[in-house]
Order: C-alpha cells, then sequence, then structure tokens
C-alpha cells in the first residue's frame, strides 16, 4: 500500500579499504591490528582499479567504509586522506556516486583531526562524497551498547551526528542490528528513535534517511564471550522476518524503503522478506569483507539479473534504482 509492487535494487561495489582498526566490538570479526594475521589496508591504485572496473560493469554506486585506522593519514590529517581517497575514486570512476564513511568514521576523522564535524561534512562533500551509510548504529540502547561496542560512539552520539550529517543536505540509511543480547524493548527504542529522526529532517526540509536496513547478527566467526552468549551461530530467520514486519509498521509512514541483507540472510531469506515488508534487494556489492569474515553464508556478490529473478519469483517487478532511490540517468 505504501510503496507498490516494484521491487527495486542498485548496482554498486562494496569497498572495504581496511580491517586496521582501534575499537573493539565484540561481535566484530572483521578488526585487526596492523601486522596481524589477515590484517590488510588497500592502497589507491588497487581501490582505482577496482573502481574503474566497477563502473565498467555498470555501477553507478561505490560504498565505501572500513575499520578506524589512525594510521591512515595525508600530510598527518585523517581527513586530507579521506579527501584524497573520495578524489582518486572520482578520477578513476568519473560520476559515480560515492556513498562512504560511517558516522562513527566522521567523528573519527574530526576527532583525530581536531576540527568539527561541519569542518569534516563540507570538506567532504566538495571531495565528491554523495551520502552516508548509517552503520555503526548497532541497537541505539546504551545498555546493550557498554556491552557490545563500548569504544563506539554512545547511542546519543551517534543520533547526533546523524542529525548533523542530515543538516549538511547529505542523506544517510538508517540499520539496525538484531539477534543478539538486546530486548524487544530496546529494538522498539531504536525504530522510534529513527522516527524522531527522520521527523526532524522533514522538520528542517533535509534529505534525512533514504532507506532503513535490518541487519541480522552473524556469529560464526565472532568474538568467542558473546558468540556463547548468543547461542546461535546463524540468524533466527522466522525472528528476523517478524522484526522486519514491526519495523515496517513503525517506519512505514516515514522512511519508505526498507531493505534486508542477501548476504546476512541469503537471497532466498532476503526475497522472503519482500513478502514480510521490504521492497528493495539492495546492492549487487560485488565484494564485501565485514560479514562473511564474521560467517555469513549468503555471498558476497549478486548479479543484477540474480536480483531481478528473486523478484520476479513472487511475480513482482524489478527496477534498477541510484543510490538515492531514483530513476537511473
Amino acid at each position: 500500500q505504501l510503496v507498490g509492487d516494484t521491487v527495486t535494487y542498485v548496482v554498486n561495489r562494496n569497498l572495504n579499504v581496511s580491517n586496521h582498526c582501534v575499537q573493539h566490538c565484540s561481535f566484530c570479526a572483521f578488526r585487526r591490528d596492523p601486522g596481524e594475521a589477515g590484517a590488510y589496508w588497500l592502497e589507491l591504485p588497487d581501490l582505482q582499479e577496482r573502481a574503474h572496473q566497477a563502473q565498467q560493469d555498470g555501477a553507478t554506486e561505490l560504498c565505501l567504509q572500513g575499520g578506524l585506522n589512525p594510521a591512515a593519514r595525508l600530510d598527518g590529517s585523517q581527513l586530507a586522506y579521506a579527501e584524497q581517497l573520495l578524489r582518486a575514486l572520482h578520477q578513476a570512476a568519473p560520476g559515480i556516486h560515492l556513498h562512504a564513511f560511517s558516522p562513527q568514521e566522521l567523528v573519527f576523522f574530526a576527532e583525530q583531526d581536531g576540527i568539527p564535524l561541519a569542518a569534516v561534512l563540507e570538506r567532504l562533500q566538495a571531495a565528491g562524497l554523495g551520502s552516508v551509510p548509517g552503520t555503526a548504529a548497532e541497537v541505539l540502547s546504551e545498555r546493550v551498547r557498554r556491552r557490545l561496542c563500548p569504544e563506539k560512539l554512545s547511542a546519543r552520539a551517534w543520533v547526533a551526528a546523524v542529525l548533523e550529517i542530515h543538516a549538511s543536505g547529505l542523506a544517510s540509511t538508517c540499520t539496525l542490528m538484531a539477534g543478539h543480547i538486546e530486548a524487544p524493548a530496546d529494538l522498539a527504542a531504536h525504530l522510534l528513535t529513527l522516527v524522531a529522526v527522520q521527523v526532524e529532517a522533514r522538520r528542517r526540509g533535509v534529505a534525512g534517511f533514504s532507506e532503513f536496513v535490518l541487519l541480522p547478527f552473524v556469529g560464526e566467526a565472532a568474538p568467542a564471550p558473546l558468540r556463547a552468549r548468543v547461542g546461535r551461530d546463524q540468524p533466527d530467520r522466522a525472528a528476523m522476518l517478524r522484526l522486519t514486519a514491526q519495523a515496517r509498521l513503525l517506519l512505514g509512514g516515514w522512511i519508505s524503503a526498507h531493505q534486508p541483507s542477501w548476504v546476512k540472510l541469503t537471497l532466498p531469506g532476503a526475497t522472503e522478506a519482500l513478502r514480510w515488508g521490504c521492497n528493495d534487494l539492495g546492492g549487487t556489492l560485488m565484494e564485501e569483507h565485514i560479514t562473511t569474515m564474521a560467517g555469513a553464508r549468503g555471498g558476497t556478490s549478486q548479479r543484477p539479473e540474480d536480483l531481478v529473478a528473486a523478484a520476479a519469483s513472487l511475480g513482482r517487478p524489478a527496477r534498477q534504482r541510484t543510490t538515492l532511490y531514483g530513476p537511473l540517468p
């Protein structure tokens, strides 16, 4: 009733620049210390080649995220390195949309360089930043975050950062990581917080959230303490589908695009989520490391025709979109 039958998707490439990270989130199997087995940091020429190839393969978006790497500097500045990265990607793939840097990464740049977040956002937009992935939200409960990710932005700080991102004119996505140690009240509070942020965006006349993405917890390769506490390595599909429907009911009037994670749920699971309130299948990705290193079984890439076929299996048409849900030029 809200969004019609058409299922949308974006042709994109995911670039996880480095897994060097100063934080130690209890659910993360991606982060490494420099020099540790499995640690990596992709160099600019490699990233440019991947960006160029993605555009040649039809991608309209690069999704760019990574660990909090204090060594990623240009002339001593984290922000200057990030600017250089965006400009290098635009040089390799002119006109491509750069969906980059979580609120946590953006605040990290500001803190490391000792400048306001507003200045970070202004300079990154000038360098080509197109929109922001709303990750690092996990669950917006201080109680849960003290156990899951005590070094990360607090829930209050995440919201403050997103409000500033939206005020700058940038749209962001929003996410919820569920299926671990949270309580139902935490999930409800998280969703209502997202509504409040979107209400403020509409009051200000800015884009706000472009989509909501439910991220089921994958614990197969997660650190042992949390894995033992959760007692499940893969998502509880039935529980996640119920939460998908609940999120649609709570958010549907405020955030129209809802997306499952085929990396976490597998493509058949994500296809089923289309019957529970989702109307978008996300991106082709072409590569993915963060969730895959946690033990996800959905794969790292989908062909556009696979996403179209998934929608068709439910008798629904599919349409390729831009990052911000517009039609292709």
